[in-house]
């Protein structure tokens, strides 16, 4: 304990500095602090022209693709994923390991991090919120010749800052406030009320939604529709259902409309292709043709390379991520020589239509080398495809389910999928393989008699396939445009707005205008819930939207309503969120499957609804306070958060 004291004496003033580097702009204003300057690229001497302000913003757009690139702990929308009720994370999904001062990458709340611990959410998030703050606090920095120049890259920075703050607050809950850019190092920061964030951000999002652009001069810049559409999620979250009508229908009525035709650069080349196909495509999400795509990231390599983003590895890596491992089936990880088998690329045909792939060659161009980052569940795969005319997921006209767009590994108790057929052995544990379809008996970890788990599972191909593209081996994914928002979810944001009305009706026209483009058979008014909503974004949005994040909010707004016998009081102890994975998440239940990564067994927690806030972000914080949250070490329920916020750190 002695030595520990010592070290916590020694480690203060470290940390001091730290907290600056973690939330600030380095700088000081005291001279023997100075350091020398190895460049004049500081704000100052930067921000001189418009120019300037529009490379900041060039910044601030790469930095969005951070939410669902990247591979496994550091792709934001996959452990939002992992934190819901379609599935958990492969890589830790007992909440009991989720602690402040959890170092390894594998804690949601916490270490989505490198080794130097800088790059989870809650940081990240922070820095794209100060290069955002740097451009908020200096529009004034020049006389501009057009104040609606300087108004519409004011109301750019304010989305991008919204869109962050959003994503915080329903994975922490209540967070420091940063509103402007912070010039020294800074150790009094409290935490602030998320009501009174979400108030903030909604008058920025009213803001910005008058001086963003209805086009946008280029792709990735960010227009009036995507203001309106994440307007529409903080009316939701602030219970004010018919502001966030007004704003839902101000972008349908805008220059938006669902695909109903096949588009772009796949018409024609495979008869078995459809709609839902070209709709994922990342080179059709920013397409001319489309004109579903609210807002899109740019991350390809036919742009600038001052655009390309590559945190946590370059590209999506959505097969890597989505997809089992199932290059791993047929042979224990080495062959006889006791080298690691690994695919071979020597084929190169996707015969998807016909129910062939070639396994062992043309998955690197096709299937892709999946790791299960997320791994699905039933109620995805199967529960939730049933329909009013009484299809199941085996016979549902949804082209979001249909084999072809699925890989189907045979069914729930499948042995046998026939879609997977080897042809070529790449081993000699394979060899005696070739010609037959794919077999869950192979599965090297089933046959040590442990589970499946890893790499025996459906999953929507149509989502996670990726083109090979220069510089990055499709087998993990690649660059590629990613959706942010896209006019479908507006449809099933109203859709919820309605609900909450008490207007089923107007709820279930909403839904089935998605569902009538998907082929889907419509749903009836009286069956129109929130479950069937999250069970329609779930059809929907699987791979794009942040999962945990909508449930959180839905969570406040249950509490916040009094409705369903939750109080924001207990809101930690009793949740929509829990009581919602518990009722659908088999992964939660006996017979407990087994993680067999690390032999870790599926634990939630009532209070895991919110993430741990890292220990060496508060412990730095010497002259304020950053509350834990509950349930965690470190929490105290007397620590102060502050209910308004004074400065957003702009002027209109």
């Amino acid at each position: 304990m002695k030595m520990k004291n010592i070290m916590n004496n020694i480690m203060k003033p470290v940390y001091a500095v730290l907290i600056g580097i973690l939330f600030a702009t380095a700088g000081c204003s005291d001279e023997w602090l100075k350091p020398e300057p190895l460049s004049f690229f500081a704000p100052e001497s930067t921000f001189i022209n418009e120019a300037a302000y529009q490379a900041a913003l060039t910044m601030c757009r790469k930095e969005l693709n951070a939410d669902n690139h990247g591979d496994r702990y550091f792709n934001y929308i996959v452990w939002d994923h992992g934190a819901s009720d379609l599935g958990v994370t492969l890589y830790n999904f007992n909440c009991d390991d989720w602690t402040p001062n959890t170092t390894q990458a594998n804690n949601p709340g916490n270490t989505w991090t490198d080794f130097a611990q800088t790059s989870n959410l809650f940081i990240k998030g922070y820095e794209y919120i100060k290069n955002a703050n740097v451009i908020i606090t200096r529009i004034d920095d020049i006389k501009w010749d057009n104040v609606n120049t300087r108004n519409s890259i004011l109301a750019e920075a304010l989305w991008i800052r919204a869109y962050w703050y959003y994503r915080l607050v329903h994975s922490f809950g209540d967070i420091p406030w940063v509103g402007a850019e912070v010039l020294a190092p800074k150790i009094d920061y409290y935490s602030t009320s998320r009501w009174a964030i979400l108030g903030q951000l909604e008058k920025d999002l009213v803001y910005a939604a008058k001086w963003l652009p209805v086009s946008p001069a280029a792709k990735g810049h960010v227009p009036q529709g995507a203001a309106n559409h994440l307007l529409t999620k903080v009316y939701l979250a602030n219970c004010k259902f018919d502001e966030a009508i007004a704003s839902a229908t101000a972008v349908i009525n805008g220059p938006y409309a669902l695909m109903k035709q096949r588009f772009g650069e796949y018409v024609g080349s495979k008869p078995w292709w459809n709609l839902m196909w070209d709709l994922h495509r990342w080179e059709n999400r920013n397409h001319s043709a489309n004109t579903e795509t609210i807002y899109a990231t740019v991350n390809n390599r036919d742009q600038t390379q001052a655009s390309w983003f590559s945190f946590g590895g370059i590209g999506n890596q959505l097969p890597r991520n989505y997809g089992p491992a199932t290059w791993r089936i047929c042979a224990p990880g080495s062959d006889a020589s006791g080298d690691r088998v690994a695919p071979n690329s020597g084929f190169s045909s996707n015969e998807v239509g016909t129910g062939i792939f070639k396994y062992w060659g043309a998955q690197t161009d096709t299937l892709g080398s999946g790791i299960g980052s997320f791994r699905s569940n039933g109620y995805f795969h199967y529960t939730i495809w049933s329909d009013a005319a009484g299809n199941t997921w085996r016979n549902t006209p949804d082209l979001r389910r249909i084999k072809g767009n699925w890989i189907e590994m045979g069914g729930e108790e499948g042995a046998v999928c026939d879609q997977i057929v080897v042809t070529n052995g790449g081993s000699a544990a394979c060899a005696p393989f070739m010609g037959q379809p794919l077999q869950r008996a192979w599965c090297f970890s089933f046959r040590e008699g442990n589970d499946t788990l890893r790499y025996w599972y459906p999953w929507p191909y149509y989502k996670t396939f990726n083109m090979k593209v220069p510089q990055q081996e499709q087998a993990l994914g690649g660059p590629g445009d990613m959706y942010i928002f896209r006019l479908a979810e507006t449809y099933l944001l109203r859709a919820e707005a309605y609900w909450w009305k008490g207007n089923a009706a107007s709820a279930a026209a909403d839904i089935n205008v998605v569902r009538e483009r998907a082929n889907a058979v419509p749903v009836p008014a009286g069956d129109v819930d929130i479950a069937y909503i999250f069970d329609e974004r779930a059809r929907e949005l699987y791979t794009e939207e942040p999962r945990h994040s909508e449930m959180v909010r839905v969570s406040y707004m249950f509490a916040k309503l009094g409705q369903g016998g939750y109080s924001e009081s207990n809101i930690l102890s009793k949740s929509w969120y829990y009581d919602r994975v518990m009722a659908v998440n088999y992964f939660y239940h006996d017979p407990l499957p087994i993680n067999t990564e690390n032999a870790k067994r599926p634990k939630l927690l009532p209070e895991c609804m919110l993430w741990p806030i890292p220990q060496y972000v508060i412990d730095p914080n010497l002259q304020g306070e950053i509350k834990q949250n509950y349930g965690y070490v470190g929490h105290n329920p007397n620590t102060p958060v502050l209910l308004e916020i004074d400065d957003p750190g702009y002027t209109e």
